[in-house]
């Protein structure tokens, strides 16, 4: 036998080779092999056959199976990590990502960017508001007019101004779902410990993500407002997590403060701004071309996709030809926290970007190129890398000999997963793959998405058995009624460890809700009065069932929640009370004391009727 074929396996002969590393993408498949050791991919087909694994040419394979394919035939196969064939994507285009060009005269100091977590209810939300209300810039009537998902604030740190970046993510599950794709975009992390509760389980989950990360730690020790308040024993507590306070003799700063009341917000501010000093080299360019880390994104119904983006080094410009992970676009428009718009952004200045033709996900790494074509043809590479990959990890190895359990129904629980922005859709599907359960049962995520549940998204569901989640958005439009008609379970939520709590009780057969939600009715809003006796009326057509006085209602805007656990207060037939209006009629009607209404607003009444028992 010569030098350049490989021992025959099951009669199929091969080219043989001498040891040499081959280097494939993840997710590759045996035509992708065959290309690259000019063998024809029918062969590989066969050989693995005779191995005992069942794949098709053109079939996204496992690195499992790819080695395995190449020792027998006597090559090194080197699986590409996605972070490294990203940057040598980019290197085909003479792009580096993640340095600042240019010598260290051309680095500027940049803002700290900072991430709050912490324990659910211990005050995340309520610092972040109470910040964002006591430094909003001079003569912002009205402060700030909408949430982006990152906003700036002005502090003073001995006499000088200074900036600094929160990013308002979702938790911790947000902030790794992004590091998990090498967006290390925070500087510091906030943790919150409430002075009243103590360390609690996702404390130590916050402490661990953030450790994790190699970010410097603040500790902000909230509610010492509160009776039974007791900073000392919080700080006792954390040493255990190698978190010692500077009066202990360690390096961590704990600064004590309440959020309600707005005690020690500037103390806290100062703290972040000595720790990124004494910590960190905040210092980016400023005169390269813009790149950075898209925090979050979401489908607007008027402007489409828009994306809340961190700058990370360089300057976004208006105009720029960008790529964020699989989507491009060019930039149309920027609009800062308070919706003015922005002509440039430097370095660690969040911005939400108007102009791509898709949504991005968070934790996506963007940067801006010379052309449209060339963010097109990079977009165009990552998506099909991306599905490859996915298409991989979806298959499993089915060898002859377990082809016969293989074939076997599994137990599985099937996922569609619809959110208001893609930040929240992935950590909310990454909390969900990390649930554990017994190797009898599986989970699997068929789709998910951003914007309202559509017909779509309900048709998918019939064809897959799947159960629709929907975080913060509605079925819309005849998505309800189809969703009745096949039966299908939507399930929304707008606390993300409930709907964890949920499928996580589901999947070990333990659901067996008390309660269920009953839709009662929906009317659309058509014009709107205001009355100084009552409020704000709105005057509206029923689209379908009823409109019950003294039930419990939800407001909808474009498909979006926008207020929850509204009450019918008032209901009138033109003049005269009444205690329900049908479909096809006319009503007035108020929401308690809500007066955001708007012409279109779509009403839903529901109520919550006992369920019996599984």
């Amino acid at each position: 036998m010569d030098n350049m074929q490989a021992p025959s396996v099951g009669g199929v002969r091969l080219p043989k080779g001498q040891g040499e590393t081959i280097r494939l993408p993840r997710g590759a498949s045996l035509t992708d092999f065959a290309d690259k050791i000019n063998a024809n991919p029918a062969s590989l087909v066969q050989v693995l056959f005779h191995l005992g694994e069942m794949v098709t040419a053109t079939q996204s394979v496992s690195d499992e199976i790819l080695e395995l394919l190449g020792s027998e035939m006597n090559y090194v196969v080197q699986v590409v990590s996605p972070e490294e064939e990203d940057r040598e994507l980019l290197e085909t285009f003479d792009i580096t990502y993640g340095e600042d060009a240019g010598d260290e005269d051309d680095l500027q100091v940049r803002p700290p960017v900072v991430t709050v977590m912490g324990h659910v209810d211990h005050g995340k939300t309520r610092l972040l508001d109470t910040i964002r209300k006591a430094k909003v810039h001079e003569g912002e009537a009205g402060g700030i007019t909408q949430h982006i998902g990152a906003y700036q604030v002005e502090t003073e740190l001995e006499g000088n101004p200074r900036l600094i970046t929160f990013i308002d993510t979702p938790g911790h599950e947000a902030f790794t779902a992004m590091r998990a794709r090498g967006a290390n975009a925070t500087d510091i992390a906030v943790i919150v410990v409430a002075a009243d509760d103590g360390v609690m389980p996702q404390t130590v989950e916050a402490i661990n993500h953030a450790q994790a990360a190699q970010a410097p730690i603040v500790v902000a020790v909230n509610k010492i407002d509160k009776e039974g308040a007791n900073p000392a024993k919080i700080r006792q507590q954390l040493t255990e997590y190698g978190l010692v306070a500077e009066e202990y003799g360690g390096d961590t700063m704990f600064v004590d403060i309440s959020a309600k009341q707005g005690i020690n917000i500037d103390s806290l501010l100062e703290a972040i701004l000595l720790t990124a000093d004494a910590s960190l080299d905040l210092r980016a360019n400023p005169a390269m071309e813009a790149q950075g880390v898209a925090i979050e994104a979401h489908l607007d119904r008027g402007r489409g996709p828009v994306a809340t983006v961190l700058v990370q080094r360089g300057t976004l410009r208006v105009g720029d030809s960008i790529v964020a992970g699989d989507a491009y676009g060019r930039v149309r428009r920027m609009v800062d926290e308070h919706g003015d718009d922005v002509h440039d952004a430097t370095p660690s200045r969040p911005v939400q970007v108007i102009g791509l033709t898709s949504v991005p996900r968070a934790g996506d790494s963007f940067l801006v190129v010379d052309e449209d074509r060339v963010a097109r043809q990079i977009a165009e590479r990552r998506q099909a890398r991306t599905r490859n990959a996915a298409n991989a990890a979806k298959r499993k190895r089915v060898s002859l000999e377990d082809l016969d359990a293989a074939l076997k129904e599994t137990s599985q629980l099937t996922l569609i997963i619809k959110g208001d922005n893609s930040g929240t859709v992935e950590a909310l599907e990454d909390a969900l793959m990390k649930i554990e359960v017994g190797d009898d049962v599986e989970l699997r995520v068929v789709h998910r998405g951003v914007g309202g549940i559509t017909e779509g998204d309900i048709n998918l569901a019939v064809a897959s058995s799947a159960i629709v989640l929907g975080f913060n958005v509605r079925a819309e439009g005849k998505a309800t009624e189809l969703a009745n008609r096949e039966g299908i379970d939507v399930r929304y939520y707008t606390v993300i460890y409930q709907a964890i709590d949920e499928i996580e009780a589901a999947l070990k057969g333990l659901l067996k809700p008390e309660y269920e939600e009953v839709q009662l009715g929906r009317a659309e809003i058509r014009d709107v009065f205001k009355s100084s006796k009552v409020g704000t009326i709105a005057g509206c057509m029923v689209l379908s069932g009823e409109i019950r006085r003294n039930a419990r209602a939800r407001l909808l805007r474009d498909g979006k929640v926008i207020a929850e656990n509204l009450p019918i207060s008032s209901l009138k037939r033109f003049k005269d009370d009444a205690t329900e209006v049908r479909e096809g009629f006319e009503c007035g009607l108020t929401l308690g004391n809500y007066s955001d209404l708007k012409l279109e607003d779509i009403i839903e009444t529901y109520e919550m009727r006992e369920k019996p028992r599984a």
